[in-house]
């Protein structure tokens, strides 16, 4: 078990709740801020039995934190979380020197870049580690963890990492942890569209479907996605999980750092195309096995947005 350090977590989303919920359970004294204060509440209400506490700043939150983390939905939020904005003072400014920074969120490279060096100013760790595995990795504590910074800040947090992580790797410097998340990314918007293509044939030439991927799952084309996803798919069930407009503002990243390189990435720019047909046609909550439906030709009635404040950002 990890030597308690007192930890500050920010933003209780999907994905932050139930991280910041195996903090205070391996015993870190911490203390948490979202921007809906009813939700961080209700959670210190539900973690009471541990050393919790709620401040209604984020700059509140992060003093006398030894490790800060943060896990929002996008540059602009993490950018206002981190650095403030509207004269609200940010978390960076309230951190004590020698203390670390590790953010969840899955942001561009360019901000963690910018964000490593505005903690380097005031001796203030920095670690880029965007999140794999969904809100039921979160819940589990067995997140994938793709991390960026210098090696010793990362040593330093890896014992709180395995309180919500099965694996969890240094991949280079700042920015390195967002460019493998791309990465992530790139592989699963190609997996959705190969598992939806394949599906859709299933269906139209009259097979099982459910015996179909009984037996593919086990061979080469077995996946996570196929694993997770198939079933609901051939359902039509899909108010749940990792929503369009995430993938899509993932996607968006990805492709613009690959412009930036002079990379093509053909497939993941023409599932791109197909996500942003979605959110045209009023599906940008639904979750991102929804991609079947652009083949199917149907997208209204295919079933219940979630509630946006339930979809997961990461």
């Amino acid at each position: 078990m990890a030597k308690p350090q007192r930890v500050a977590f920010l933003c209780l989303g999907v994905m932050g709740g139930p991280m910041a919920g195996h903090l205070a359970r391996a015993g870190h004294p911490i203390t948490v801020y979202n921007r809906t204060p009813e939700r961080a509440r209700a959670w210190a209400d539900a973690h009471s039995a541990f050393d919790v506490d709620v401040a209604q700043t984020p700059s509140a939150a992060v003093a006398g934190a030894d490790v800060v983390f943060v896990c929002t939905g996008a540059d602009p939020d993490l950018r206002a979380i981190a650095l403030g904005e509207g004269g609200v003072e940010g978390a960076l400014a309230a951190m004590a020197p020698g203390s670390i920074l590790v953010d969840h969120t899955t942001a561009s490279a360019e901000l963690a870049r910018e964000l490593a060096l505005r903690a380097a100013e005031r001796q203030i760790g920095f670690l880029d580690a965007p999140v794999s595995g969904g809100q039921a990795g979160a819940e589990k504590g067995a997140l994938t963890i793709m991390v960026g910074g210098d090696e010793a800040t990362y040593q330093r947090v890896v014992p709180i990492l395995d309180c919500y992580a099965k694996k969890h790797l240094r991949l280079g410097p700042v920015g390195h942890g967002q460019l493998a998340k791309m990465v992530n990314q790139i592989c699963i918007a190609g997996l959705l569209e190969a598992l939806s293509e394949g599906i859709h044939f299933g269906e139209r030439v009259g097979l099982d479907l459910e015996s179909v991927i009984e037996v593919i799952s086990q061979g080469a084309a077995g996946s996570w996605q196929m694993d997770n996803r198939a079933k609901t798919m051939i359902e039509g069930r899909y108010d749940f999980g990792f929503a369009v407009d995430w993938m899509r503002k993932d996607l968006v990243m990805a492709i613009a750092e690959a412009r930036r390189h002079a990379i093509a990435l053909p497939i993941t720019k023409a599932v791109d195309e197909r996500y942003a047909e979605l959110q045209r046609r009023g599906a940008g909550r639904l979750d991102t096995s929804s991609l079947i439906e652009m083949l199917r030709g149907e997208t209204s009635g295919v079933g219940t947005a979630p509630d946006a404040s339930k979809a997961e950002p990461a």
